[in-house]
């Protein structure tokens, strides 16, 4: 049982974790989607491009 509580810490940071990648996704995809400025726009595409590339198949 002294393992317990170790457990639920690793938990909680990876849900904190979770938590802060996805809210930085939401940020950069509605930066590309409502900016004005051509250019921020595409930087935002890029970053949201590096931020979500999956693994191909093998």
């Amino acid at each position: 049982m002294s393992s317990l509580p170790a457990l639920l810490d690793a938990a909680a940071i990876a849900a904190v974790g979770g938590l802060t990648y996805t809210g930085a996704v939401v940020v950069v995809a509605a930066t590309s989607v409502l900016s004005r400025d051509p250019e921020r726009r595409r930087d935002a595409r890029a970053t949201l491009t590096i931020m979500l590339r999956r693994c191909s198949p093998r």
